[in-house]
């Protein structure tokens, strides 16, 4: 795979012309519409020389911004020797080589921006595997443009030759790296479902957020893991894991993920969904928001929308309104109240409203979970593996046939506790362990 290298369009200290459409019903800060994208190229380490705006009601077919401002944008490259265009939409493939003819320089759209961005972020081998599996998928049909030994191709009618098969070998060479990446990332994703259903008897809370929202900051004050923290997009691409006591119940597991953004390439989304599987499975997720940034609902919003692809819209959360020292004004703090759910402001930089936050996730895990024991006879081996599998068992003991577990059940499974002759008694709620414990019916306890 050397030679796909070309795949990987670094922007490193390349010099970038910023460019962006607006097009009706899309949200834009009017004071700076291309504030976001300016920090995802800076993350990507370009050097952003210059921006082109422009409001339309759709985009060109041929070059999406049009004759005259392609013209335009041709001009401020040569005026401002940039290397590269990077536009806040995405483009097609005859859109960036129509161009690419035009402004004599590299053109990218939003979506490899992100691509590239992380391409440099991944650490692990799943993460590279994933990365390298939606940056695959999105140049397949970009080939012409992105591959360098094409410029000799001179086309057309009967020009047919070898560069036309050399396209057509790299297609294929592509879709069986393709074919292999996929079935690697399912094994990965098949271990990665086993490995969180393994940890049936513990409660999982999931962090998920914007990227650059705080939520690695906020797993290091809740849980003192130690986890990188930078302030710069997407600084965060694999899933961490730690334990977090909470007062009064125990612990339960908090996982910190990769942050979403605006418009999230779908090839990344499918590409992590192995890395993504805490939030499929967790009990509660914490939704992490930068209440200091003026878009704060937007990216709430554009959050919610990956979480609806993902099969999460529904699974209870908690809107943490994040940075709460930073926040100039504390009238938008309670617009945000107002507009969210569930809300508890904290700064995770200085430790304010974290205990507010544990006992929010305390009242969270109450409604969907009940404090009880459950007693049946010994030989109900269809109870003792419901219980096995979906319960938190805190106490087990064993009297003259009886078995009696005391455990947290969620309220969802009381009705087929009872359908399977157990005895469920309410308790008031209390920690008696850990919550760690094990159901074991293979010999007797007193």
């Amino acid at each position: 795979m050397a030679k796909f290298a070309d795949i990987q369009l670094k922007v490193r200290n390349e010099r970038a012309i910023l460019v962006g459409v607006i097009l009706p019903g899309k949200t834009w800060d009017d004071r700076n519409p291309l504030e976001e994208l300016y920090g995802l190229a800076e993350t990507a380490g370009a050097h952003v020389v210059a921006t082109l705006v422009q409001k339309r009601q759709k985009p060109d077919a041929s070059t999406y911004i049009g004759r005259g401002k392609t013209q335009e944008l041709a001009e401020l490259v040569k005026a401002h020797k940039a290397d590269i265009v990077i536009f806040d939409n995405d483009l097609s493939p005859a859109q960036v080589r129509n161009l690419e003819r035009v402004v004599r320089a590299r053109v990218l759209d939003r979506t490899e921006l992100i691509l590239d961005i992380f391409a440099t972020r991944a650490r692990t081998h799943e993460a590279r595997l994933q990365v390298e599996l939606a940056q695959l998928q999105y140049a397949l049909p970009r080939l012409r443009r992105m591959w360098t030994h094409l410029g000799r191709i001179k086309g057309g009618i009967g020009m047919r030759g070898p560069g036309e098969q050399q396209l057509e070998e790299d297609r294929r060479v592509i879709a069986r790296r393709i074919t292999d990446l996929k079935r690697q990332l399912r094994a990965i994703e098949r271990r990665k479902a086993q490995t969180v259903a393994s940890r049936g008897d513990e409660i999982t809370v999931s962090l998920v957020g914007y990227t650059n929202a705080g939520k690695s900051t906020l797993m290091n004050a809740l849980t003192g893991a130690g986890v990188f923290v930078e302030d710069a997009l997407f600084a965060t691409l694999d899933t961490r894991t730690r334990r977090w006591k909470l007062p009064g119940w125990g612990q339960v597991l908090l996982s910190d993920t990769v942050g979403f953004i605006r418009d999230l390439p779908h090839h990344l989304v499918a590409s992590f969904r192995a890395t993504l599987e805490e939030v499929r499975q967790a009990d509660l997720l914490l939704h992490v928001i930068d209440a200091a940034n003026v878009h704060a609902l937007d990216q709430a919003r554009a959050v919610h929308e990956v979480l609806a692809e993902l099969g999460c819209a529904k699974k209870p959360a908690i809107h943490v309104l994040n940075k709460a020292d930073i926040v100039p004004d504390r009238s938008y703090i309670e617009l945000l109240r107002a507009r969210l759910p569930d809300t508890v402001v904290v700064s995770a930089q200085t430790g304010q409203g974290l205990d507010r936050l544990a006992a929010k996730v305390l009242e969270k895990l109450a409604e969907q979970f009940a404090y009880v024991r459950v007693t049946f006879d010994t030989t109900n081996w269809k109870l003792s593996s419901f219980l096995r599998t979906h319960a938190i068992v805190e106490h087990q003991a064993q009297d003259n046939g009886q078995a009696e577990v005391t455990c947290r059940l969620p309220r969802s499974a009381v009705g087929r506790v009872q359908q399977l002759h157990g005895q469920v008694a309410f308790l008031p709620e209390r920690i008696a362990g850990t919550g760690n414990g094990v159901l074991d019916l293979s010999s007797p306890r007193s």
